[in-house]
């Protein structure tokens, strides 16, 4: 299913929504729609994979990073003071959470993880406003398959004296992630599954 630029009637914007139960359904039917594909792929760990999942077809689209902004704001604790992630995947998730956030009073920047340090300038590996020392910072993520992007964001942003506790993430492969975070003492959250996306996908496609 491809996205239709066509203005929506009002009856069509469900990322608007009250019911965050509603939300969820209908962002786990985009992911299905728009970003999962079953096939042979060759995934950026080096694993082969017999599906792929195009997070960028769901956290670029309108609607989709409203929903998920919405879904996520409430998995942050009260105390975050930014929230974070390793370009390029990352990048319209903490822009998103960050603008839905003044919505919600409750203002929190984004951050962005350079892979490699800046060329010129600062030579920073950090992008966004400068936090106090120890800021409290949460990395989110969009697809974790062995949880390896989503640690180098955590430890850039530790080596740049933030805490961070905790990783977030759109959708778990169930392929070590988890684990990897817990062996390093990070608590690990994701709106869903593969199981959850994959069950939706074959009701879908009855």
């Amino acid at each position: 299913m491809s996205y239709s630029s066509q203005t929506p009637d009002k009856s069509d914007t469900w990322a608007t929504t009250t019911d965050l139960t509603i939300l969820r359904e209908k962002l786990l039917d985009l992911f299905c729609q728009l970003a999962y594909q079953e096939g042979d792929f060759v995934l950026s760990s080096g694993q082969r994979s017999s599906y792929y999942i195009n997070g960028k077809q769901v956290t670029l689209h309108p609607q989709g990073a409203l929903a998920l902004a919405r879904l996520l704001l409430p998995l942050l604790p009260e105390d975050t003071q930014a929230v974070a992630g390793l370009t390029l995947g990352a990048d319209p998730i903490v822009s998103a959470v960050s603008v839905v956030s003044v919505y919600e009073n409750r203002a929190i920047p984004a951050l962005i993880i350079r892979k490699e340090a800046k060329g010129h300038g600062t030579m920073a590996y950090i992008e966004g406003p400068s936090l106090p020392p120890g800021a409290k910072v949460v990395v989110l993520e969009d697809v974790v398959t062995t949880g390896q992007s989503a640690l180098k964001a955590v430890e850039r942003l530790q080596a740049a004296g933030y805490t961070v506790d905790r990783v977030i993430s759109l959708i778990d492969r169930l392929q070590g992630g988890g684990e990897l975070y817990q062996s390093v003492g990070l608590q690990f959250v994701a709106l869903f599954t593969i199981e959850d996306l994959q069950k939706r996908y074959a009701e879908i496609n009855l």
